[in-house]
């Protein structure tokens, strides 16, 4: 999806959230955080969101990050190619959002993720559960004091409730697989980690 596309998909449904939801523009600032120039802005479609601000949103709404970024589609085969995918980033992540998948109970965003060296992504959490396969280089993630380290091949699953961080642990690039876990209802009980030491 090219960058304008992107935009006006999240512009789209951004406005029609707020309108489910019957949050005033002001009040939907106060929830995320997030100034009420910058959320107009990305109401028009004319916003460049950053990885905190889509996140922001989907805890302002209580809603998957895909809720915002993706059309509902089915078709039956689905092909993505990264070179078309708008990339949302921050100090030390870039992520692609391969696909959504609504299942009944649970809903699936599968990302390209990529953490450069040098920086640290620090997520106070939100909801769900996040899955995470090393793909190259060394990546430090999960509780802040206390983070996972995981090498190509390792895999790591951990509640996003709570703070975490994404961090090279070298001087390398990491390219990784994220996988995002909600509760389709997202109403659920708090879900339980399922970390393997």
């Amino acid at each position: 999806m090219v960058k304008e596309q992107a935009g006006q998909v999240l512009a789209a449904n951004l406005r029609a959230l707020r309108a489910q939801h019957g949050l005033s523009m002001s009040e939907l600032a106060r929830r995320s955080g997030i100034a009420k120039g910058t959320l107009s802005q990305l109401e028009s479609g004319t916003g460049n969101p950053t990885i905190e601000t889509v996140f922001s949103l989907s805890n302002a709404f209580n809603v998957p990050v895909s809720t915002l970024l993706t059309e509902r589609t089915s078709p039956d085969v689905v092909l993505v190619r990264s070179a078309g995918l708008d990339v949302l980033s921050s100090n030390a992540v870039d992520l692609r959002m391969l696909r959504r998948l609504d299942l009944t109970d649970t809903v699936f965003e599968m990302y390209d993720q990529r953490v450069r060296p040098g920086q640290t992504q620090e997520s106070q959490g939100h909801p769900g559960l996040e899955h995470v396969v090393v793909t190259s280089g060394q990546l430090l993630v999960g509780p802040p004091d206390a983070p996972y380290t995981l090498g190509p091949g390792d895999y790591v699953c951990f509640p996003a409730a709570t703070p975490h961080i994404y961090r090279t642990a070298d001087s390398s690039p990491v390219v990784s697989v994220l996988l995002m876990q909600y509760p389709a209802d997202q109403a659920g009980s708090v879900l339980a980690s399922c970390v393997i030491r």
